[in-house]
């Protein structure tokens, strides 16, 4: 039986190639749009104060970016609600790379499990772009602690149950959940004091007030090179270069344990995939500058280079870890 070749009916055939002009017209429109970016200002939002360790970040790819790209870009912090505050506001902007967010551990990979109303998805709402760097903690004590090591802090905690107390930059931060952790790890069971900040909580850790406290290596190092405070492991799956004879926890109490501050760029999860590749391609440049690297390093930060791709593997990984962690725990941010 011979068949008659398939033919569509004129109508058809002209509303479909109507239809491949209209997408060649799209893609030619966002290739020049990738080509002309930015053609305007550039504001990078962080939803944190000043100061920290996502501040620190921006503010030093901002002013490359702006000498690379002959434009210029803003820092703007919009703190509020653990980060939520600063990524709805990006969330809310176009999709088209001149609002990006220099988002944190917090507010992408634990929020969306120890808030009961985030009122956004991070893994679904934002187009990671690159990560900047990534700080493991430091478990450190005040300069008068009893504890010499970290076995002798957990010998304690065995010995006498909701005894010591540690200080966190708040409920649910990373330095939260490690401490957490470490407490599930040793079947121990320590007191919480959460803090509005890492400066408070750093600020009762030296004065004796708290047992210990899991802090940003950048916080904990200038305090620990004065004396002020000796670091009893830290939450990195390899030791520090900058603290080589302190142990990893790893290594010395719960095995496969791992936490870290990292922050990285995002953007709104529509912006071009041509923008972003640009974005990604002129940072990694810059942070493989020598005065870049050593700057981010000098404050214990992991700095590589990685692709947008290789980015979102890794927060969905960090997702999936504080996802499992708070049902285990049982944290919650009201």
């Amino acid at each position: 039986m011979q068949h008659k070749p398939y033919s569509f009916d004129p109508a058809r055939r002209r509303l479909l190639q109507g239809a491949a002009a209209g997408t060649a017209l799209m893609l030619a429109g966002a290739a020049h749009a990738a080509d002309a970016y930015p053609a305007k200002p550039v504001t990078m939002i962080v939803p944190y104060a000043p100061g920290g360790q996502g501040d620190v970040f921006a503010r030093i790819l901002a002013e490359r970016l702006g000498t690379e790209f002959k434009q210029t870009f803003i820092v703007e912090n919009r703190p509020g609600a653990s980060g939520a505050v600063g990524s709805r506001i990006v969330l809310r902007a176009p999709a088209d790379g001149y609002t990006l967010l220099l988002g944190q551990t917090g507010e992408i990979a634990v929020n969306p499990y120890a808030m009961k109303s985030l009122g956004y998805d991070p893994l679904r709402e934002f187009a990671p772009v690159i990560l900047v760097g990534d700080s493991p903690l430091v478990l450190a004590v005040p300069e008068k602690s009893p504890y010499a090591d970290l076995a002798a802090l957990i010998a304690a905690a065995r010995a006498k149950p909701d005894a010591l107390a540690y200080a966190s930059s708040g409920t649910a931060t990373p330095g939260h959940l490690a401490a957490a952790a470490l407490a599930l790890g040793t079947k121990t069971r320590m007191i919480h004091a959460p803090y509005k900040g890492a400066g408070q909580a750093m600020s009762d850790l030296l004065g004796g007030h708290v047992d210990f406290f899991f802090s940003s290596a950048s916080a904990a190092m200038p305090h620990i090179n004065s004396g002020r405070l000796k670091a009893l492991a830290v939450s990195s799956r390899e030791r520090l270069g900058i603290l080589p004879s302190v142990p990893t926890i790893s290594e010395a109490a719960v095995p496969d344990f791992q936490f870290s501050l990292w922050g990285g760029v995002f953007a709104p999860a529509q912006t071009p995939p041509a923008v972003v590749e640009q974005l990604n391609a002129k940072l990694n440049a810059i942070l493989a500058e020598p005065a870049i690297k050593s700057r981010l390093e000098g404050d214990g930060a992991a700095v590589r280079p990685n692709t947008s791709q290789e980015f979102t593997a890794f927060v969905r990984s960090e997702a999936a870890k504080y996802q499992n962690l708070v049902q285990a725990t049982g944290v919650q941010v009201e």
